[in-house]
């Protein structure tokens, strides 16, 4: 093999800061977009985010240039810059500084992201969410 190959895939999940309601739906997509913004730039291949007003879910094929704490870091510190600086000048959004991070395998691709994109649904109707995401908004919250 002359060059490296790598398949990886990882589920990060990171709140707001004190789990408040700033993600609302007049910037949820604009949130959202510079995310993906961001993710791109690092080399970081976006395959579903979603979340509801108090934290984001992410699914990205990783790359191996970067680490995972450094991507979060990233993400985390341009999409809070550009929402206070662009969306809402002065305004006070802000990422809690904890974020959970999980590995994907290939064959869970499809249902993992479903599950992202549809955060709305399940956090609406309490179904589908999960022992880890229960446990995670107990401890993020925590922070």
């Amino acid at each position: 093999m002359r060059a490296n190959f790598t398949q990886l895939y990882l589920h990060y999940v990171w709140a707001t800061w004190d789990r408040l309601p700033l993600i609302t739906p007049d910037i949820q997509k604009l949130v959202y977009a510079a995310i993906i913004k961001e993710c791109e730039q690092l080399k970081c291949t976006v395959i579903a985010v979603g979340g509801i007003e108090d934290h984001v879910h992410l699914l990205t094929g990783f790359p191996v240039t970067i680490s995972v704490s450094d991507l979060i870091k990233q993400i985390k510190g341009s999409s809070s810059h550009f929402i206070n600086n662009e969306v809402t000048p002065g305004g006070l959004f802000k990422w809690q500084g904890s974020y959970a991070a999980f590995t994907v395998s290939h064959d869970a691709i499809d249902n993992v992201a479903h599950y992202i994109r549809n955060q709305a649904v399940h956090h609406q109707q309490k179904s589908i969410i999960s022992a880890w995401e229960l446990t995670l908004s107990v401890n993020i919250k925590g922070d």
